[in-house]
C-alpha cells in the first residue's frame, strides 16, 4: 500500500526520535531510535492517557493501518513513547494534545507497571483527563475516535482488536478506582 509524504516524513521523524532506554527497575540507560529499541528486544518508556468526557465516557480511537505496531486496532488511551528528553508527565501532555487536540488540562498519573511483549517492552505510566473540548485527530495517528463507557470499551475488546498495553493500562487504572485512588 502506497504512502503519502507526509506519512513518509512522519516515519522518518519517527525513526529519529531517541526515547529513553531503561531497565526492568525503569532506571534510564540512555536513549535509542524507537526502532532499535523494539528490534533488540529492549524496554523504553512510555505514556497511556485516558481521557473522559464530563459523561464519564472514555475516548477510544482507532489507530492508523500504517502503525508500525497494532496497525488498524481501536485503542482505549492516547499515548505513545516518552523522549529521552521527557518525563512521564511531559510526553502524556504532548502525546494527548498530539494526537488528540487536547491541552490545557488536568493529568493525573494512576499507576506505573511494567509491559513485557516479544515486540513492545514498556515501562508505562497511566493517566487519567476530563475534557469535553472538540477532538482534533492527528492523521498519521489515528483514523477515528467516539466517546464510549468503559465497560462498552472491554466487551468490544473481547470481539474486536484493541491495543493489549493500552488494555491494560485501563485495567490498571480500573483498579486503581477500585482502591479509591481518586485518578
Amino acid at each position: 500500500m502506497p504512502i503519502s509524504q507526509a506519512e513518509a516524513a512522519h516515519r522518518a521523524a519517527s525513526d529519529a526520535e531517541r526515547i529513553a532506554w531503561v531497565d526492568e527497575q525503569d532506571r534510564q540507560l540512555g536513549a535509542l531510535p524507537r526502532a532499535q529499541l523494539r528490534e533488540r528486544g529492549l524496554i523504553g518508556r512510555a505514556t497511556f492517557i485516558l481521557l473522559f468526557n464530563s459523561a464519564g465516557l472514555l475516548c477510544v480511537h482507532r489507530r492508523t493501518l500504517s502503525k508500525a505496531l497494532y496497525p488498524g486496532y481501536w485503542d482505549v488511551a492516547a499515548g505513545g513513547m516518552v523522549m529521552a528528553d521527557e518525563s512521564y508527565a511531559e510526553s502524556a501532555a504532548r502525546e494527548l494534545h498530539e494526537e488528540l487536540g487536547i491541552g490545557g488540562v488536568i493529568l493525573r498519573e494512576c499507576q506505573r507497571f511494567f509491559f513485557d511483549q516479544a515486540d513492545n517492552r514498556l515501562w508505562c505510566a497511566v493517566f487519567s483527563a476530563v475534557s469535553d473540548a472538540p477532538l482534533i485527530l492527528q492523521p498519521e495517528e489515528v483514523l477515528e475516535a467516539r466517546f464510549i463507557s468503559v465497560e462498552q470499551a472491554l466487551a468490544e475488546s473481547v470481539v474486536r482488536d484493541y491495543c493489549p498495553d493500552s488494555l491494560q493500562a485501563l485495567r490498571a487504572y480500573l483498579e486503581m478506582q477500585r482502591q479509591d485512588n481518586g485518578c
